[in-house]
């Protein structure tokens, strides 16, 4: 008995013991989660430190890690979740991303910073994220050699490094990513050969405009590419010519020797040769008028239905390079919507001509609809009016309108070109225009926007214009209808690009008292007469009056010439929107005082005399700082 008893003793201890272990295991398994989570934290946090030096990402480490701006959390649990996202496009982050920053997050799968100012080479550690699917560094300025070893990223799928500054050649690694659907090296300074790929998942490939040389891998992988994803090389193989072949030269047939073989031709030799092709000209420019003829009628007996009130009878993702435009443009079947790269949402033009359609403003280059369509996607659907541009020259337009992605931009989904309508179909932004806000209803539900609010919409607004001018784009038709909201104020840019596109006569009544004095032609317009335009969107926002209508007495002064007659009087703070300074704080009216003078600065009469947007920006984050801080 005294036996069992100590049996039943020592059985006891073990449950107890194993009592105690049970939840220290527990709790080790899932704090070690905590401490995943919280090393991502760290990670992202010297990434911020080390990029972020404009301030621009408002990551508040009182917060769960997962709601910061660009970052997203998966885990089976809370207490297992780890960062697996980070899209942070076009944010003006700038410098190297040092090792121990991304390279912590071993559980990411997607990284998006394309159309930043990232400088040096990728870093090291960065092939511990042995998880990511997805690569999107495009539009920076990367330099230095590519990855040794892709092979620490078995489940790539995507990748995109175009437009850096890339050297060196490209490691044959790559192609032992055999999941690969995309690869995007084009413009760059690659050099070497193309290494051998077989990748049967490959659909969309570039290595245009580097330093490339040799022959062309025949390899079923590049058999089915375009000579676009090739082009600006040293290279030779299908698509391009043969190797060893030399392009004749222009006098120089099949069968022909050298040009260092020829003799001299006589005068009259000379003489037959250039009557032969004058004529030989002068019959292609012929046929080819002909030809412009006979498509011209046959467009004219096959017209779309035209858009209509009621209904229209008439989504962002990864920027691509121009080398794709000439293939984009040559695939295109003119009775169907054109959809713009990575578009996952797609439809066809009859699913747009039978969606229910609501006006949501005329303006001055077309009419814009909300498109309900029957799967219930709703988008907007601008038709153009006034567009003067040839077929080729319209789309190759769109394709560089539709490689613009950023936050602060309405991105272009898709376009639709005949002779007869011009569409242009974009993301639907339901909180609708700052002109809208400002200048709308303002009955009992009215919701006054108060100085914090138009802070947030005039950054927005500013990150969005800059970014424009970085990519050698200018908006040209700047106003607060222009300015879109989505949710906590952020705004979005959207019409931008479209001036070159309009017809220049009815340039003197588009952009009422938004317009440069300069700015005679909209076709012609510059980054300096997109800073006017801002400064008088931000004396809309100061004021809380319409550009032009800004003298309430009638006198027809434009709003620039208002605030200064109001000014000059000693006026000041009979400048402001009344609504405004019913809220607001005695320091809210200094940073009120600040922002009217920096408004004043970008509507000064001579463009030499203007900021560019990167100084605006500059000004308005240390605006938000000091909210910040006296918050």
């Amino acid at each position: 008995m005294k036996g069992n008893d100590s049996s039943v003793t020592c059985m006891g201890a073990r449950i107890l013991h194993f009592g105690y272990i049970l939840p220290l295991l527990l709790c080790l398994y899932t704090c070690k989660g905590y401490a995943d989570l919280a090393g991502d934290a760290d990670g992202l946090l010297l990434f911020k430190k080390s990029v972020d030096v404009y301030g621009v990402l408002e990551w508040d480490i009182g917060r769960n890690v997962c709601e910061w701006e660009g970052v997203n959390c998966t885990g089976l649990s809370s207490s297992s979740l780890r960062v697996t996202t980070v899209r942070l496009p076009g944010r003006a982050l700038s410098g190297r991303i040092p090792n121990a920053s991304l390279g912590r997050l071993a559980e990411l799968r997607v990284l998006s910073l394309h159309d930043n100012s990232l400088s040096d080479g990728l870093p090291t550690d960065l092939s511990n994220c042995t998880f990511i699917r997805s690569i999107y560094l495009q539009h920076n300025s990367f330099s230095g050699s590519l990855p040794p070893d892709f092979s620490s990223w078995p489940n790539l799928l995507h990748l995109d490094l175009s437009f850096n500054n890339f050297s060196a050649s490209i490691p044959p690694s790559l192609g032992n990513l055999t999941q690969l659907k995309s690869i995007y090296l084009q413009n760059n300074f690659l050099s070497g050969p193309i290494p051998s790929l077989n990748i049967p998942s490959l659909v969309n490939f570039s290595v245009a405009n580097n330093q490339l040389e040799g022959a062309i891998p025949n390899t079923t992988t590049y058999s089915h590419l375009a000579e676009a994803s090739f082009s600006g090389n040293n290279l030779c193989g299908f698509p391009l010519q043969p190797c060893g072949v030399e392009a004749p030269g222009p006098f120089e047939g099949n069968g022909a020797a050298p040009r260092k073989h020829h003799r001299g031709l006589s005068v009259g030799a000379i003489a037959g040769l250039v009557v032969g092709l004058c004529f030989g000209l002068l019959c292609v420019v012929l046929l080819c008028f002909t030809a412009v003829k006979k498509g011209s009628a046959k467009d004219s007996k096959k017209t779309s239905k035209p858009v209509t009130n009621g209904s229209l009878n008439a989504s962002s993702s990864d920027p691509r390079a121009a080398a794709y435009v000439s293939s984009t443009a040559s695939n295109v079947d003119y009775k169907k919507l054109v959809f713009l790269e990575g578009v996952e949402h797609r439809f066809d033009l009859e699913d747009l001509l039978r969606a229910s359609a609501e006006v949501l403003g005329k303006g001055s280059i077309g009419t814009s609809y909300k498109a309900v369509l029957e799967s219930g996607l709703v988008v907007a659907v601008k038709r153009l009016k006034d567009v003067t541009t040839e077929r080729h020259e319209f789309e190759g337009h769109m394709v560089g309108i539709g490689r613009l992605q950023h936050d602060n931009l309405v991105p272009l989904i898709a376009y639709y070109y005949s002779k007869d309508e011009k569409l242009l179909v974009t993301e639907y932004v339901p909180n609708g225009s700052l002109s809208a806000l400002l200048h709308g209803n303002k009955g009992v539900n009215h919701t006054p926007l108060d100085w914090d609010a138009r802070v947030r919409i005039a950054l927005g607004a500013a990150i969005g214009i800059d970014y424009l001018h970085e990519h050698m784009c200018v908006h040209g038709n700047i106003k607060s209808s222009n300015i879109l909201l989505r949710k906590k104020y952020t705004s979005c840019v959207s019409d931008y690009g479209m001036s070159e596109l309009v017809s220049a006569s009815p340039a003197a009544n588009r952009v009422m008292g938004y317009r440069a004095p300069e700015a005679v032609d909209l076709k012609r317009t510059n980054a300096k007469g997109d800073v006017y335009s801002y400064g008088v969107l931000l004396l809309e926002l100061l004021t809380g009056r319409e550009p032009a209508n800004a003298a309430k007495s009638g006198e027809g002064l434009d709003l620039p010439r208002w605030v200064q007659s109001v000014v000059k009087e000693e006026w000041s703070a009979h400048v402001f929107d009344d609504e405004l300074m019913k809220y607001i704080s005695g320091t809210q009216e200094d940073e009120m005082m600040q922002m009217l003078h920096i408004a004043m600065s970008c509507v000064a009469p001579s463009p030499d005399q203007r900021p560019s947007m990167k100084q605006v920006i500059e000004f308005l984050q240390g605006l938000k700082k000091s909210q910040t801080e006296n918050h």
